[in-house]
């Protein structure tokens, strides 16, 4: 009986932890609906390339690791804002199916970048906090989660308080909430369309360095975003808090799959349990735990 507490227990620290990092990517596509209403399909590729900035800077012989994450903040950012400057803003007005398709196309040709630039082989992150697990009670976890866990915490204050106290957050709430009013209120729309796509490029940015250590950086490491997708959808679209609770679910579901299903099964189950997840929470909460209803008079 004790050793399936703690064999529960290990399931348990282990998927919560995976949840909070899962969250850390589902945020930049809750700030890119909140804030444009369209969903970035090419999140995943953010993550990759990020990954890809951090792994070419820090092979480099002598770079702290602090080099590696500075240079994927500050691509990112800077993709961001070009992406939103050249891409998407000739598409403001059309209909949102337009932008999905650009992020889907986009997501394409970035996974063809890194192969004729830099090479196809799998690149490592090292972050220089080995690979000693460190115990949590009976559970005990890689430092590359405990530090994955403590990144995303700390951006998780920072967000609240930036959107909370912030007069540039307010004023992001506000477009958010409703364009139209806020630019009646003189909110300049524009700008806070770019600045949801920076954020969302520092999350990326964040992502790519802490999955990429743990996972290594190849064209894969993309897929993470579809991992994520079933974390947005269950908490909801537009909700940050939806996010949070979304990713600690599915973390918790793909771990105590993987724990109780794989003996059984082979393995595998915790790639598609999220998605069973995600299926049935769409049957009965079609915007998510958290989402906006909208209600659409004909």
């Amino acid at each position: 009986m004790w050793d399936e507490l703690q064999f529960a227990f290990a399931l348990t620290v282990s998927g919560l932890s995976i949840g909070l990092m899962y969250s850390l990517i589902a945020l930049g596509f809750v700030l890119v609906y909140k804030a444009t209403e369209a969903i970035n399909f090419a999140q995943g590729e953010f993550v990759m390339l990020a990954g890809f900035v951090a792994a070419v800077v820090l092979a480099a012989k002598g770079m702290p690791v602090l080099a590696g994450v500075a240079a994927a903040v500050a691509v990112m950012v800077a993709f961001s804002f070009a992406l939103e400057r050249v891409v998407l803003r000739p598409l403001l007005g059309r209909p949102i199916i337009a932008v999905i398709m650009a992020t889907i196309g986009l997501g394409a040709m970035l996974r063809g970048l890194p192969p004729i630039t830099v090479g196809g082989e799998t690149r490592a992150v090292s972050l220089n906090i080995g690979d000693l697990p460190i115990g949590i009670g009976p559970a005990s976890l890689p430092p590359i989660q405990i530090l994955g866990v403590v990144v995303t915490l700390i951006f998780l204050g920072l967000f609240t308080w930036f959107f909370m106290k912030s007069r540039m957050g307010v004023a992001m709430r506000a477009v958010a909430d409703n364009q139209q009013v806020a630019m009646a209120m003189g909110i300049n729309v524009e700008r806070y369309f770019a600045l949801a796509w920076a954020m969302a490029g520092i999350v990326s940015a964040l992502g790519g360095v802490i999955w990429g250590s743990m996972l290594g950086v190849d064209v894969h490491l993309a897929l993470v975003g579809l991992k994520v997708f079933p974390v947005v959808i269950l908490g909801g679209l537009d909700s940050i808090v939806g996010a949070v609770i979304g990713g600690l679910i599915v973390g918790l579901v793909e771990s105590l799959a993987a724990g109780y299903l794989d003996p059984y099964v082979g393995g595998g189950t915790k790639d598609f349990a999220p998605y069973v997840l995600m299926i049935i929470a769409l049957m009965f909460k079609p915007y998510g735990m958290f989402g906006t209803h909208r209600i659409e008079r004909v």
